[in-house]
């Protein structure tokens, strides 16, 4: 598989999004290591995540354009995105969430490598920085996006260290100023980059930033100041969600550094398909079977929707495929005030099993009718519309 995420993906460069959240749906269930008889599926599904990852995250995005694909990969080889906003189960292992937590990550980082001190300039490394966006997803049915649900799910995430309080060691520790930045907490270098000869100032990683080094370390989180746990929320699905849309929990993320708040969680909702009816953005469309006599006669039938089910007219003469409008019988419109439309193709079954009656009587219609079909104006133009 190509390296660059555009191809990756199969997209354009100027893609939209939502053009990229399909494309990734689909290569993701191409290459899914569960069902995916390619023995390269488990790297490829891999590089397709990471392709999501980047593009759909605007800064990301912004930064990838214009270092390219092998500049972007030796900047995050170097910490300069400290493992993105959750790198899913390809940086993860099986966890939803990629990385270990921590650092504020994205374009941000660009500028520090290259100009130092971030976007506003100055700032130590000591700085409240906020904690990475994680991401995870929920399946729902048909229903449960119509009516709306709250559900619980369990993910397991980067927290902090309660003993040590996010700090990474005793509060009795003995401290010492690190040597490698004299406990500035950055250290500063020159460098030759895409933008030429400039002077690089980054967080030391002797000390992280804290320019301190200690005693000891925490035992229960080894020094990092986090550890993964497994937690359950709880998260309010409002009526009307559809394919692929993203939730965002704020604050439920991966924690700050140096005392900055939470990252959010980010939870991509997919909906399962109904054996019955077709999702059309707030449309639904829905196939129902009538017999030859109802179609010619005309009847009133009994026809299902989401959440019940409604009385519809077939006029006398109805062609097979014709499609009827119930306005107001699909989904909710998200946020909204309404519903859409259900449509109803109806399709005339032609009966294969007759009684003696039943064939004697078709046989009499054919004799009356001849063999000649009578096609109405504009017959044809109906059954292509149908389709």
């Amino acid at each position: 598989m190509t390296e660059d995420f555009y191809d990756v993906l199969g997209v354009s460069r100027d893609a939209s999004e939502e053009d990229i959240q399909a494309a990734y749906r689909k290569k993701a269930s191409e290459y899914h290591p569960d069902v995916s008889d390619d023995p390269d599926a488990e790297e490829k599904f891999k590089q397709i995540q990471k392709a999501k990852e980047v593009l759909t995250d605007e800064e990301k995005r912004q930064a990838y354009d214009q270092m390219g694909h092998e500049r972007f990969e030796q900047a995050e080889k170097r910490g300069g995105f400290d493992g993105g906003a959750g790198g899913g189960a390809g940086a993860g292992g099986g966890n939803p969430f990629g990385g270990a937590g921590g650092g504020a990550g994205g374009f941000e980082d660009i500028f520090e490598q290259f100009f130092g001190g971030g976007r506003g300039g100055g700032g130590g490394g000591d700085r409240p920085r906020q904690g990475q966006d994680l991401r995870t997803s929920l399946e729902l049915d048909l229903e449960e996006a119509f009516e709306g649900v709250e559900r619980e799910f369990t993910v397991t995430r980067p927290s902090r260290c309660s003993d040590c309080g996010g700090e990474g060691h005793p509060p009795d520790a003995d401290t010492r100023t690190c040597p490698n930045c004299d406990g500035r907490g950055q250290v500063t270098q020159v460098q030759q980059t895409p933008f030429g000869r400039v002077q690089q100032t980054g967080t030391c990683r002797r000390c992280g930033g804290d320019g301190s080094l200690y005693s000891e370390t925490c035992s229960t989180c080894s020094g990092e100041g986090q550890i993964r746990e497994e937690s359950t929320l709880s998260v309010d699905i409002p009526a009307g969600i559809r394919d692929g849309q993203t939730l965002r929990m704020e604050g439920e993320g991966a924690p700050g550094q140096n005392r900055g708040p939470n990252g959010d969680l980010l939870i991509e909702v997919s909906v399962a398909d109904h054996p019955d009816f077709e999702r059309d953005g707030d449309d639904l469309r829905y196939q129902h079977p009538i017999s030859f006599p109802q179609a010619t006669f005309g009847d009133t039938v009994e026809v299902p929707t989401i959440d019940s089910s409604v009385e519809m007219d077939v006029p006398a003469g109805t062609q097979s495929g014709e499609t009827f409008r119930l306005k107001g019988k699909g989904m909710p419109r998200l946020r909204r005030r309404g519903r859409g439309d259900l449509y109803v193709q109806v399709q005339v079954v032609t009966p294969d099993d007759l009684n003696e009656e039943q064939r004697e009587a078709l046989k009499a219609f054919a004799e009356a009718g001849g063999e000649e079909v009578d096609v109405t104006e504009g017959f044809f133009e109906r059954i292509k519309s149908s389709f």
